[in-house]
């Protein structure tokens, strides 16, 4: 048996990947989510999921948060984006943040049943073309992201709650408030999180909460 979470906000996608997966490991166990909350309370209550399936867009998920999300809470669930996104640098930039693989939405099915069998097996899953543009083309940029995302992979659930709050501009007593704690803890987190980033200051951290989005991509879906 391998249980499966799929997390994304269309249903009939979803039943494409419960498609791909039946084709892909016999007597698969999926469990559907249809945003990021929902997904959580799932890992939260049934746990024991074998692998994740992650939308990069849909409600709760801005970017990357929903990936750094997860890895943070659940870090030993292997989750693999699946998203309409097939840009080379956002496919590597996910397997730096954690993933265990990347499937674009418009991959036909048989090779998305085995993307399926190859991560399941406990391989990493990068799109053959996307591996042709990677030699062919190197990433610009790529030993940087690489270097952001192992920072920001030190970050805790919460720490990742006040970087992304801190990106949008949000003071110390609105953080507090919105995550219902106290304003000094805040702080405790703002300072633990430039010591992690290894910055200097709420603006350079800024700088590192716009690397967990993906605006330039937010047209597709």
């Amino acid at each position: 048996m391998c249980k499966v979470l799929i997390a994304d906000d269309h249903p009939l996608f979803r039943d494409a990947l419960k498609t791909a997966l039946s084709l892909s490991v016999e007597g698969s166990l999926p469990t559907e989510a249809s945003n990021l909350e929902e997904a959580i309370e799932a890992i939260r209550t049934q746990g024991d999921f074998d692998l994740a399936l992650l939308d990069l867009s849909m409600p709760g998920v801005n970017g990357f948060s929903g990936l750094l999300a997860l890895r943070a809470q659940f870090p030993a669930l292997p989750v693999v984006i699946v998203s309409a996104h097939e840009d080379a640098k956002l496919v590597y930039q996910a397997i730096d943040y954690g993933a265990v693989g990347f499937i674009p939405k418009s991959t036909p099915r048989e090779e998305m049943a085995e993307a399926l069998r190859t991560v399941i097996k406990g391989n990493v899953y990068v799109p053959p073309h996307i591996q042709r543009e990677q030699r062919t083309t190197e990433c610009n940029g790529r030993d940087d992201d690489a270097e952001i995302a192992r920072r920001i992979a030190t970050l805790t659930a919460q720490q990742l709650r006040v970087l992304e709050m801190l990106g949008t501009g949000k003071l110390n007593k609105e953080i507090a408030f919105e995550l219902n704690i106290a304003e000094t803890t805040v702080k405790a987190h703002v300072s633990a999180i430039l010591q992690k980033l290894k910055v200097y200051s709420r603006t350079q951290a800024v700088v590192f909460a716009s690397k967990l989005h993906f605006d330039s991509f937010q047209g597709a879906r």
